[in-house]
């Protein structure tokens, strides 16, 4: 009997990566990404990031090809396509789908004084309560200002998409979104419950920019009779699930209710969780978006703290302080050291201005080092330490939020792999963190799976997802962790 598979593509600013996950096992049968190095972005002037979107399309084919060609699989094996991509970033397109520029991706900043001014001018009330969010640097500034600065482009504009939606585009003929999408656009209004024509009038954007809107979890389109023939797929196959890279990475580890909250901690560190009152923190040092679940009739919000200073600083302290010694060395070393680090403390924030911090730069600071008591082992503590105080001083405000902090799902990877960071993050915010084997690719091909019906809900298509491990607050020295939290709240506060 021929295998049953589910296809998910990620579409990342260095690569992009394709899974082919069995239907019946849920086990990922083959992986791959392209290119092999990471793919270029260009800056013409400093601030600024594009990438081209036919290349990710390029990188799309030549993943699926490698996972194709590995399995053996044909197009009709092929249930479902789910999609998750790069967050707030601009495709533009005319008429006939020609893209029209490179896209401006979530990293280029250039949009930011266009929504300072808008945030100013309309109202940071109003905008907190409808967006959720300043307009900041999101989709909708991006495009103020590409019509500003390229007017005569602006003006051949069709449609406006978002990364995920321009890779739908290319497989079905169809230029579609999600309200998760327009919401990460700063193009939600979660007051109306539509789109946020105030925002849009006040760019001077008419609402025919828009792509359709259509559920995360549905049939969205299907696999065009040219893109079959180019990608080897068959044609029909149903694109049932796109959502943004931080959603999709929750919906990955099913994190899907109030209280359950997603978290990677890499060269920076996020955590992701799930609110179910429309709410918003009124600094905007975390971001709200409508989760991938969220709908008119079920508020499923998910907020986002970003930390810049976490697995940067771990891998700095890797290369300059203990070069001669591996990670899993240096956790080693950090584990002879007490609880707080017999009074060093790093403030971790040396990887630019942190939005947690209302967008302050205090850079990156060794406290209370004295060179007759404290060694390499103690930095390397400090410096776990001070990543997992950063998370713990957002997820504060989460909690400010009215979000409950029950239980945190990670991969195993990263910062997770270190068992010092976990118990820290355990005990500090008393949540109780489980680590699995999950990957975003594979995600969306689960999400996928549950918009065309083959799973029945997000528990049945997550039944496979395994648990590697289950870290517990250490209540014993709770008070400990929760002392040497306090003192680096107050360095942190200093300044």
């Amino acid at each position: 009997m021929a295998r049953r598979y589910l296809l998910g593509f990620d579409v990342g600013s260095s690569s992009v990566k394709a899974s082919l996950t069995d239907v019946d096992s849920g086990e990922i049968a083959a992986s791959a990404f392209y290119p092999d190095h990471e793919a270029p972005i260009m800056a013409v002037k400093a601030g600024w990031a594009e990438q081209d979107p036919q290349m990710w399309w390029e990188n799309a084919k030549l993943s699926l090809q490698r996972i194709m060609a590995e399995t053996g699989a044909k197009g009709e094996d092929i249930l479902a396509i789910g999609i998750s991509y790069q967050m707030h970033g601009l495709v533009c397109v005319d008429k006939q789908q020609n893209v029209l520029r490179p896209s401006i991706i979530w990293c280029d900043s250039r949009a930011v004084p266009y929504g300072d001014k808008a945030f100013r001018d309309l109202g940071e009330e109003r905008c907190l309560q409808s967006l959720l969010n300043s307009p900041g640097n999101f989709t909708a500034s991006k495009l103020a200002w590409v019509k500003e600065n390229e007017p005569k482009l602006f003006d051949k504009i069709d449609k406006i998409m978002l990364p995920g939606d321009y890779l739908a585009m290319k497989l079905s003929g169809e230029v579609k979104t999600t309200i998760s999408g327009l919401s990460e656009g700063m193009m939600w209004d979660f007051k109306e419950k539509k789109p946020a024509k105030f925002l849009l009038d006040y760019y001077g954007f008419d609402e025919s920019v828009l792509a359709d809107i259509v559920p995360t979890f549905s049939v969205q389109s299907v696999v065009s009779k040219e893109a079959a023939q180019e990608l080897g797929l068959k044609e029909g196959t149903p694109i049932s699930y796109r959502a943004g890279d931080q959603p999709n990475n929750a919906v990955s580890l099913n994190v899907f209710n109030p209280g359950e909250i997603a978290s990677t901690a890499g060269t920076s560190g996020v955590v992701y969780g799930v609110l179910g009152d429309v709410n918003y923190d009124p600094h905007s040092r975390v971001n709200t978006f409508a989760h991938a679940n969220y709908t008119k009739e079920l508020d499923r919000l998910g907020v986002l703290l970003c930390i810049n200073g976490t697995g940067i600083l771990n891998a700095w302290v890797h290369r300059n302080i203990t070069p001669d010694v591996s990670y899993a060395d240096m956790n080693d070393l950090a584990a002879d050291v007490p609880i707080g680090s017999e009074g060093v403390r790093i403030i971790p924030f040396g990887n630019g201005a942190e939005r947690v911090l209302e967008n302050k730069e205090v850079g990156c600071s060794i406290r209370g080092l004295n060179f007759n008591k404290h060694n390499r082992a103690h930095i390397v503590r400090a410096a776990q330490e001070g990543i997992v105080f950063s998370f713990c001083y957002g997820m504060e405000i989460m909690q400010q939020m009215g979000m409950e902090l029950n239980k945190i799902h990670a991969g195993k990877a990263n910062m997770f792999l270190s068992p010092l960071f976990r118990d820290t993050l355990a005990s500090v915010s008393g949540v109780t963190i489980e680590l699995y084997e999950t990957d975003g690719s594979a995600g969306a091909a689960k999400g996928a799976g549950i918009g065309a019906g083959i799973y029945k809900d997000h528990n049945e298509a997550f039944a496979s997802l395994k648990k590697l491990a289950v870290v517990e607050p250490d209540v014993a020295h709770r008070d400990a962790y929760k002392e040497a939290y306090e003192t680096w709240k107050q360095e942190l506060n200093k300044l």
